[in-house]
């Protein structure tokens, strides 16, 4: 059991007993103890995004951080920008050609638009292909006393669903439901970072998935389960530097801690997350590596 789990027993709302991702990084002693380690950040422009570089900042890492736009991420992340230490890359994850951009090194040649649903393209694909242009440098990396780890931030919101037919992604033969849009691309995280511990785990390199939990819009509807931004990236912390996750991977967390696994449309390791892992190798025009 998470050593977090019991503060997550009874939650009164955002502020509460539940850990903040800073507290964490004090309690396991990791200020200043990463300096040899680079961490790439995506989607810093959002809360969530900015209040996970803020808490791992005080790491010592170095970090990439790829904002939509950069003046936004600028501004944003005042107080956590180091020149040298704490870059800023501009990606677009709307974009395939954005993304590749963003690690030019790495297979440049795709090329055209995809046509494809917003959400699914955002959430899912453009990590996946974001994931395929940094693996060789994750495999490369990776040692035997901190392998390379990726952080898939899902939601819950993926039990509402089941992983559509390989040609209805963005429901062109029907059944659009605005919720399942999202529920889908989130449910394809999931997925993601199981079949890559599966076909990569052996190699030095994990994924791990999980649910960050509802955080205050600021709409004034405050209610007891509701996290503070800070409380809301304690799980992407832990995941990302945390010993106790060394060498793990194929997991889904909620609450700090593990969950119950997801229902599949196949087998537990079955079609759905293979099925899903080579559509998005030829969505982005990539060829599979075996």
């Amino acid at each position: 059991m998470s050593p977090y789990a019991a503060s997550h027993a009874n939650p009164k709302g955002a502020g509460d007993a539940r850990p903040t991702a800073l507290q964490t990084i004090h309690e396991k002693n990791f200020n200043g103890q990463l300096t040899e380690e680079v961490i790439v950040i995506t989607g810093t422009t959002s809360r969530i995004g900015i209040e996970t570089a803020r808490a791992l900042s005080v790491t010592g890492a170095t970090f990439i951080l790829t904002p939509r736009h950069l003046k936004n991420a600028e501004a944003a992340l005042t107080g956590i920008l180091e020149p040298g230490r704490v870059p800023l890359m501009q990606m677009d994850n709307a974009s395939v050609a954005s993304v590749r951009a963003a690690a030019p090194t790495i297979l440049a040649n795709a090329g055209g638009s995809v046509n494809i649903l917003m959400h699914f393209a955002v959430n899912h694909l453009s990590h996946f292909l974001h994931f395929l242009l940094l693996k060789p440098t994750l495999l490369a990396s990776s040692t035997p006393d901190f392998n390379s780890r990726l952080v898939m931030v899902a939601s819950s919101a993926h039990r509402a669903c089941t992983l559509p037919e390989s040609d209805n992604y963005s429901f062109q033969k029907g059944g659009y439901h605005y919720g399942l849009k999202f529920a889908n691309s989130k449910l394809a995280n999931v997925y993601m970072a199981n079949e890559i511990h599966g076909h990569y785990g052996n190699q030095g390199m994990h994924a791990t998935s999980l649910h960050p939990g509802a955080i205050n819009t600021g709409d004034g509807k405050i209610i007891k389960v509701l996290k503070s931004t800070e409380q809301d990236v304690t799980a992407t912390v832990l995941i990302t530097v945390g010993g106790e996750w060394e060498g793990k991977g194929g997991r889904y967390l909620e609450d700090c801690e593990e969950a119950e696994r997801v229902v599949d449309d196949g087998e537990v390791f079955g079609v759905g997350w293979a099925r899903l892992w080579k559509d998005s190798f030829n969505i982005v025009r990539v060829e599979e590596d075996g």
